[in-house]
């Protein structure tokens, strides 16, 4: 049924769209025939509202991944840098649950490793249709450069935070744990003080022993939901190495196209000597870095599926954004 709900959607979507146009079509008509250049604004804000729905139908049309409409497991992590990675990470989360809220998406906490200015590590279940589809297009390493706050000498500084996602696992997609595959941990969830520290051993940690992947969950104060947290977010993680497994395999018989792995850097936020968001995989770029941090970046996201999509390969882009 959720399914079913989805495609009606998509399909109620286009039905929309196409009735709008060909209403603007016969509004046009009428003004070329009686020279009504007063409806000309009317036309143009008609004619831009039906484009912006027709370029957001589009991008939904190319995540045909099997994963593309799941929800998402977000995390993110803070480089090397101590305070100023970890106030870069915080940045970042605030930035993906600002987006979610403008998806109309519910998004919850499920680990954060909080530390001094901001945030060393945190992971995120994004809730809603295609958010996956969405949000796989944003892993890899994001760069901020700025005049730090924390810098008394008010000198310009470079940080580094790489995000990771994966799609929420559910029955039509098949990830098999076995228990001997895994080793399950227990320990006493940590927080700021009073209520938020767990007096019980209810955080759970999950060692996937043949690949090392190592997932923690201290959200819920049940262990048992913990436990069922992190081993969602464990098949998830196994599901997206096997793709890119797989993708590598096929990669032999595909050219030069180069996987987005992690490490690479994707993208630079420049909030000094200039304001700019520039994608180093499409080259896109924005001047209203304000408008991203508070969550617009699915510009970012149409780009780069459209660049996807035309076949575009992904190239080593130097610093010209510094220039």
């Amino acid at each position: 049924m959720g399914e079913l709900k989805i495609l009606r959607n998509r399909l109620e979507t286009w039905e929309e769209i196409k009735r709008s146009t060909d209403a603007l079509d016969e509004v046009f008509g009428m003004a070329m025939e009686e020279d009504g250049a007063s409806l000309e604004p009317e036309i143009r804000e008609s004619y831009a509202a039906i484009s912006a729905r027709f370029e957001k139908a589009v991008t939904l049309e190319l995540m045909t991944g099997e994963a593309d409409r799941a929800s998402a497991f977000l995390s993110i992590h803070a480089g090397s840098g101590g305070t100023e990675a970890c106030d870069w990470a915080g940045m970042l989360f605030r930035m993906y649950t600002r987006w979610a809220e403008r998806q109309g998406f519910s998004y919850e906490v499920v680990d954060m490793l909080e530390a001094e200015g901001g945030i060393k590590s945190v992971t995120i279940q994004i809730d809603g249709p295609y958010a996956y589809g969405h949000l796989r297009t944003e892993s890899g390493v994001h760069r901020l450069v700025r005049i730090s706050p924390f810098d008394a000498n008010a000198r310009r500084h470079t940080s580094f935070a790489s995000v990771s996602t994966f799609p929420v696992i559910d029955d039509t997609i098949d990830v098999t744990v076995k228990p001997d595959e895994i080793r399950i941990d227990t320990y006493r969830a940590g927080g700021a003080g009073g209520q938020k520290v767990n007096k019980t051993d209810s955080a759970v940690r999950i060692t996937h022993l043949a690949t090392g992947i190592v997932v923690t969950c201290q959200n819920e104060r049940s262990q048992h939901k913990n436990k069922d947290v992190a081993m969602s977010v464990l098949k998830s993680r196994l599901y997206d190495l096997y793709r890119k497994e797989k993708d590598k395999e096929n990669e032999k018989y595909q050219g030069d196209k180069k996987e987005i792995a992690w490490g690479s850097q994707i993208r630079s936020y420049v909030f000094q000597p200039y304001t700019m968001v520039k994608d180093h995989r499409t080259k896109f770029f924005v001047g209203n870095i304000q408008g991203v941090m508070d969550g617009d970046i699915d510009p970012f996201i149409d780009s780069y599926l459209h660049f996807l999509w035309k076949g575009g390969t992904v190239q080593a882009d130097g610093d010209d954004d510094e220039d």
